[in-house]
């Protein structure tokens, strides 16, 4: 990894790529997104400083756990310009990220545990689908991986029709 002497305070970007391990298009996209920043040269070049560095390793350290790029833009206007993010501002922004991780983490499992059963099936045609129906919240009235898009009048009516036809079957028992 080239190392970059002290008396230089800001970067090319391809200096930028090389030290961050980043593509320079990479570079491009996170600036466009409002992650990094250069300010350009009278030639039109970008010149990124020093806190860049960090800026794009902490990016990458929160894609890599699956935190979307607008949270971590959120994340980032939250410390002063131009300065590096420290270890307390990563241990204040991930633990504010473990709630949503750990959610995640569940879903994944959830996802794990039943992955056979939809292979088996193949149509995703189960009476209850995690994959289509993750909180199962048609699965009372619904099978199958379509979910119907219901106005809430619809819907009211739907349920007093699933009532009457409850109640049509208990009295034919």
């Amino acid at each position: 990894m080239p190392q970059i002497p002290e008396k230089i305070h800001e970067l090319t970007v391809g200096q930028l790529a090389a030290r961050s391990g980043a593509a320079v298009s990479a570079l491009h996209f996170y600036e466009s997104k409002g992650l990094i920043s250069s300010r350009r040269t009278t030639g039109n070049q970008r010149r990124y400083s020093r806190d860049a560095l960090r800026r794009v390793a902490f990016v990458r350290a929160a894609q890599r756990v699956g935190i979307p790029l607008a949270t971590i833009r959120d994340a980032l206007s939250e410390l002063p310009e131009e300065r590096t993010p420290t270890r307390e501002d990563w241990a204040r922004l991930s633990e504010a990220w473990r709630s949503e991780l750990d959610e995640r983490i569940k879903q994944l499992n959830r996802l794990r545990d039943h992955l056979t059963d939809c292979i088996s099936c193949g149509c995703l045609s189960l009476d209850t689908c995690v994959l289509s129906n993750p909180d199962d919240v048609f699965g009372d009235r619904l099978t199958g991986s379509r979910l119907l898009v219901e106005r809430r009048a619809d819907r009211h009516q739907g349920r007093r029709r699933e009532r009457e036809r409850q109640e049509a079957a208990e009295e034919c028992r």
